[in-house]
């Protein structure tokens, strides 16, 4: 692999930002929003609720614009560096949140995720400017392994500061922060050049993503991709909403059980990322994803039969409940399905246009945490079982998977426009 010094400050900004995606999103901040800012009141749920939506469709909005405009300008690490910030300042600001701060904690985390949502879409871009074609599928891996080691050390820092969160998210700012500094000051950027022109930035990003949206079906190869993604990447993101409030509401787990099966899951999805760089080599990234894909709906058929409060696995003594042994196989296909997606994705994009049609990856990626979610909690609320409602995802990883045979393992041509 050549760039390797590349590669790792790189991967090193995975390492920064899954501080960000466990604390605020998953779990800390979440929980003390709801418990502390909004006092257990049951509306404390719905304006979390609101808070990820407005957030992830204002991100959605934002990728593909932004992504043509970095396209344009070859200024992807100003963006990078943009966003960042936009997530850090607000997660520092999160101190000052408190019992009644509602709309200024909300706000917060709106504003926190839009920058953490959307700088993804710059790192992404990334992998083609930094590493040779035939290991495409090495680096997106090696950097959602290293994202999850990131994970797994912000987890652990919850033990020491778990009676004092505030604290806790200056520190996921900083932490944040210092570690994307390399990739901010030492990533390099390939330039291309566009015929000199005056252009208004302000409309251009949104003409030009009008213009792809008018041509999708032109590039039929990563329409179909895209499509198939929005589809099981839906399921994989309603299982990472949903699998802690699952494991506490219908499997009654303690906070302690919640941050060990989350450690578990950081794990398992650290090594399931380096075994399936391998796997995605020898078999091909689209065969592998299928495989992902195929484990994931056997996993949910697993939970629907076999898991229930009472299901334990006793090992010498030792009791270990089905939940966690779901949450372990669940982890070796949460980091992989994610890595080899990103991989197949970059393989696919033709590379004067990677940054913009990241952005709709990412957009793709953004509006279907709206759909899973949604029938999740629609099952859950018409059958009153959040079994059946785990299990209706298969639905969209079936759907998914079929639309992904249309998908050949090629690159596009670029098709030249105006």
């Amino acid at each position: 692999m050549k760039n390797k010094s590349q590669v790792l400050v790189w991967t090193l900004y995975d390492f920064a930002n899954s501080s960000y995606a466990v604390i605020i999103v998953a779990f800390v901040f979440a929980v003390f929003f709801t418990d502390v800012v909004c006092a257990k009141e049951p509306i404390g749920d719905f304006y979390w609720s609101l808070g990820i939506n407005i957030s992830m469709i204002a991100s959605a909005i934002l990728n593909p614009v932004f992504g043509a405009l970095a396209d344009r300008t070859s200024n992807k690490k100003l963006f990078l560096l943009i966003f960042t910030l936009l997530a850090v300042i607000p997660t520092a600001l999160m101190y000052f949140t408190g019992a009644g701060t509602i709309l200024f904690g909300l706000t917060l985390f709106i504003v926190s995720n839009i920058g953490f949502q959307t700088a993804m879409t710059f790192y992404d871009a990334f992998i083609s400017d930094i590493a040779e074609e035939k290991d495409y599928n090495k680096v997106s891996s090696l950097g959602y392994a290293v994202g999850y080691l990131g994970s797994l050390a912000a987890v652990l820092m919850v033990f020491p500061l778990k009676d004092n969160y505030p604290l806790l998210f200056v520190l996921t700012a900083v932490f944040f922060f210092v570690f994307s500094l390399p990739a901010l000051i030492f990533l390099k950027e390939k330039k291309i050049e566009h015929p000199r022109e005056e252009i208004n930035y302000i409309t251009y990003g949104f003409t030009k993503v009008f213009d792809t949206v008018k041509h999708i079906n032109r590039y039929k190869n990563l329409r179909n991709f895209l499509l198939s993604y929005f589809l099981y990447i839906d399921s994989v993101e309603t299982i990472i909403f949903f699998s802690g409030i699952y494991a506490g509401k219908t499997l009654h787990f303690g906070t302690v059980e919640l941050a060990l099966f989350f450690i578990v899951v950081q794990i398992t999805a650290m090594i399931g990322s380096l075994i399936f760089s391998k796997i995605g080599d020898s078999l091909g990234i689209k065969r592998s994803i299928v495989i992902n894909i195929l484990f994931w709906i056997a996993i949910l058929v697993f939970i629907f039969f076999f898991v229930d409060v009472d299901s334990y696995l006793n090992i010498g003594g030792a009791k270990i409940h089905y939940f966690f042994i779901a949450g372990g196989f669940a982890g070796t296909f949460l980091g992989s399905t994610q890595s080899l997606s990103r991989a197949l994705m970059t393989e696919l994009t033709p590379f004067e246009v990677k940054t913009e049609f990241f952005g709709f990856y990412a957009l793709f990626d953004k509006t279907s945490t709206l759909l899973g979610p949604l029938t999740f909690g629609l099952v859950s609320w018409l059958t009153g079982s959040q079994k059946i409602a785990i299990f209706s995802i298969t639905a969209f990883f079936i759907a998914g998977l079929w639309l992904l045979k249309y998908v050949k393992e090629e690159k596009e041509e670029s098709i030249a426009r105006n």
